[in-house]
């Protein structure tokens, strides 16, 4: 991705008092729309406000911007500090998230049920497991990953170990949620992410050193996008990443998801390991929103939904540091990224609500299947050709194997499914007639 043009300095203000005036009155409109946050390089390319020359508006923007900013900890290799603003349009995403996601929030059903949760658990986990992966650069098919991740098998290559890390290191996350961060845990949280996938795996949960200089490069042109700090600064910067998770060395009130937001930002921003920083990035978000008890994100993948533009996901981040440090573009970019995968979330959970609905009324409440059994039942009606063994229902349900070979075997038992030998294991195969066998069902 491109640098995006820098804003125009604004070091010499308009000589006319009055013309000054004018400017941050017209800029007003703009600073508080909700639908839009301009950088300089889109705003120049659009019709100023009466007689303003674009340089003009943009001061007037600015001016107003910065007039209401409060900074964080972070600082940039000068030693500025990073900043933001609370805008219109945060204030409503963020109550959006309080009501649907925090606290004592009544969550959908399907999720608070302790029959069904896990199910959905680990259906959230492997999805943020691979399109967090894929945004990495791993080249692996949704269905593989999730096949290697049902059946247990081991990973064939670098990009299913990815996938597998993430995997296992999000479902380590909720369980870490009552520690404080330290750098001792963001090491760990690296270490389990880049586990068997790197050069020299002594480099697993270590800060890079002098020896590994690095930059972001536009992977077409060529071009610097992005130089860290320097090794040396790392341990002191990682403890102050630290400090401000834990909620110290901070002036005032700070909204937990923002304080997520940036927590997101600060470690990619330095990006502190050799390889890693974004699923690193990503998973520390999760630790900070399940501490502060958003625990519906346990149910939630952003990274899918950043996956589906990852341009604008770059492009937040060249915003905000070509910008003079205005944390507002990652910010709001990452808020409506978050309701997008609320809103994805509580729409999966009522067409999945539907289907089990439909499915119980094809088998009749009398037919005795409990909800794991109907959900590879529905799976195995979408999916000719499918085969199930132990290990796989386990993962699927997060149940221990004896509970699984039980579900297996009574369908076996009640003429769906078939046990087949390969190996010293046994596959459970759907019948060819499954749907018809479905309906004409005899009580059990």
């Amino acid at each position: 991705m491109r640098l995006p043009q820098t804003p125009p300095q604004l070091v010499k203000p308009l000589a006319d008092p009055e013309r000054l005036m004018t400017v941050i009155e017209a800029a007003g409109a703009e600073a508080v729309r909700r639908d839009r946050y301009l950088h300089w390089n889109e705003l120049r390319h659009r019709e100023p406000p009466g007689d303003l020359s674009p340089e003009e508006w943009w001061l007037g923007l600015k001016f107003r911007r910065t007039a209401q900013q409060q900074a964080v900890p972070l600082t940039d290799l000068q030693g500025v500090r990073f900043h933001f603003w609370l805008t219109p349009a945060m204030f409503e995403q963020l109550h959006d998230i309080d009501l649907k996601c925090g606290g004592a929030v009544e969550g959908p059903e399907q999720v608070t049920n302790p029959d069904t949760r896990d199910r959905y658990l680990v259906s959230s986990l492997v999805e943020e497991s691979i399109t967090s992966s894929q945004l990495e650069g791993a080249v692996v098919t949704r269905s593989v990953a999730k096949e290697m991740l049902r059946t247990g098998r081991e990973p064939g290559d670098s990009g299913e170990r990815m996938i597998l890390n993430n995997f296992l290191t999000m479902r380590e996350i909720s369980g870490w949620k009552e520690r404080r961060l330290t750098p001792e845990l963001v090491l760990e949280m690296h270490r389990m992410i880049s586990r068997g996938t790197l050069a020299e795996p002594s480099r697993e949960g270590v800060l890079r050193t002098a020896a590994d200089p690095v930059r972001i490069e536009d992977e077409r042109t060529g071009e610097v996008v992005h130089v860290p700090p320097g090794a040396a600064e790392l341990p002191a910067r990682l403890q102050a990443l630290c400090d401000f998770a834990n909620e110290t060395r901070m002036e005032g009130y700070l909204h937990p998801v923002i304080r997520s937001v940036i927590l997101h930002f600060w470690l990619a921003y330095d990006h502190p390991f050799v390889d890693g920083n974004g699923r690193t990035a990503r998973a520390l978000f999760y630790w900070s929103m399940l501490r502060h008890g958003f625990w519906l994100f346990e149910f939630i993948s952003i990274s899918h939904q950043i996956l589906l533009a990852p341009a604008k996901y770059y492009r937040a981040f060249l915003h905000t540091e070509t910008d003079g440090n205005d944390l507002n573009y990652f910010i709001l970019h990452q808020l409506g990224v978050m309701r997008r995968a609320i809103d994805e979330l509580h729409g999966y959970l009522r067409r999945k609500s539907a289907e089990l609905a439909e499915m119980k009324a094809l088998l009749d409440h009398r037919s005795g299947f409990n909800h794991r059994q109907l959900a590879l039942l529905r799976h195995a009606l979408r999916h000719r050709g499918a085969a199930y063994t132990v290990a796989s229902h386990q993962n699927s349900h997060n149940i221990v194997p004896q509970t699984a070979r039980t579900d297996l075997d009574r369908l076996v038992d009640r003429g769906i499914l078939l046990k087949v030998r390969v190996g010293k294991a046994f596959r459970f195969i759907p019948v060819d007639d499954l749907a018809e066998r479905l309906k004409n069902l005899p009580n059990p």
